[in-house]
């Protein structure tokens, strides 16, 4: 009970910060530069406020820091959950300092790109860099041999956190919709870790939980404020860094090793936008990292949701994807069951996409020449 009311203090204290200091952007960011105008592939029809970003970083940081300075004052005096633990946060407070000092560092590259446009080249460096400096420290994936070598875990680390910072880098394209599937990751990974008995990581997370849905008080259609790609980078680096600082499994306890499956499933939604928007460009012949309309979420509208619809269903096949790993450490012979099921889920999503370009047989109708396995025009205007 102790537990359930400090998750709940965390996350209400991060949803009233983030609100909070999203209401102080919105009035400043116009005055620093910080304004997404229309125009080009942007959907957007007035010019919208950006730093968003900076506001959940300043909440998940705040409140962090908060939280470690309550429990230096606090002594001995700590809630009996906590003081039993207490030896375990201090001891890896290092690693939460270092994931917290590079996640500023790609914020604040994110920044500089939301004021000056950065090149791909220069983005993508200093994403592979910041990885590689968390991976060489020490916080790295260590699953089963041989993925525990301290080559082949790191090379994962990097490709995992490099992957997921542009996976929703990527997935900031429409109203609220990064920000949501953020918030139902950050859920699902503190749920799954909690279940094997984690709570390092899993505070971290449920601080971003709260200070993502304080940000979707302003975010959610017609959004006020924008993330940018200050938020979309730090929310995708912090992410797939407490998915690596985090425990899924604990060995010899009665838990399935399938549990280490668990960022799969709850990722599975980002990464199938991700590859499927990497398909589509490349088989037009552009370059990847080249904004366009051809997102998951932009299909869904292009047959006929509207965009609030299309954030909606994201979300929910996002969470009904990912509920499974909260199974995953019970199960043994039957994990099987819960990552076929996720395979499915987005086998259905990636059929009926294909299927929706098809012309109805009998009326006389012939597909164009230019329609696409994933049902998009590649002649169509650009527009976001």
């Amino acid at each position: 009970m102790t537990l359930a009311l400090i998750a709940l203090s965390l996350v209400t204290l991060s949803f009233a910060m983030s609100a909070g200091l999203c209401a102080l952007v919105r009035l400043w960011a116009p005055r620093l530069g910080l304004l997404d105008r229309p125009g080009g592939h942007k959907g957007h029809a007035t010019p919208t406020p950006l730093g968003g970003g900076v506001a959940i970083w300043l909440t998940v940081v705040g409140v962090i820091g908060f939280g470690l300075l309550a429990m230096t004052l606090a002594g001995t005096n700590l809630p009996a959950p906590i003081a039993r633990n207490a030896g375990g946060i201090r001891e890896r407070s290092w690693e939460l300092g270092l994931i917290l000092a590079l996640a500023t560092g790609i914020m604040t590259m994110g920044l500089l790109d939301d004021r000056r446009a950065l090149s791909w080249q220069l983005r993508l460096s200093i994403q592979f860099g910041v990885a590689i400096v968390l991976a060489a420290s020490g916080i790295r994936v260590t699953l089963f041999p041989p993925l525990n070598h301290p080559l082949i875990g790191g090379a994962l680390t990097v490709v995992w956190v490099v992957g997921l910072t542009n996976a929703f880098n990527l997935l900031d394209n429409m109203d609220g919709l990064a920000a949501g599937v953020g918030l139902i990751a950050a859920a699902l990974f503190a749920g799954a870790q909690v279940a094997v008995g984690s709570l390092f990581a899993p505070a971290v997370l449920l601080v971003l939980v709260g200070a993502l849905a304080g940000f979707l008080v302003h975010n959610r259609n017609p959004a006020r404020l924008f993330m940018g790609d200050a938020g979309s980078n730090f929310l995708g680096f912090l992410l797939g860094a407490l998915t690596v600082a985090g425990t899924y499994y604990r060995y010899g306890e009665h838990y399935s090793k399938a549990s280490v499956l668990a960022p799969l499933l709850v990722m599975a939604v980002p990464l199938y936008d991700t590859l499927s928007v990497i398909v589509i460009r490349r088989r037009e012949g552009r370059s990847v990292f080249q904004g366009d309309r051809r997102h998951f979420s932009h299909r869904l509208v292009e047959r006929g949701l509207t965009p609030r619809q299309a954030v909606r269903t994201i979300d929910l096949v996002t969470l009904a994807s990912g509920l499974g790993a909260l199974l995953l450490h019970r199960l043994e012979e039957l994990a099987w069951v819960v990552v076929a099921q996720t395979a499915c889920l987005l086998g259905v999503v990636a059929i009926l996409e294909v299927s929706a370009n098809r012309p109805e047989r009998g009326h006389g109708t012939t597909a164009s020449p230019n329609d696409s396995p994933l049902g998009i025009d590649p002649q169509a205007d650009a527009r976001r």
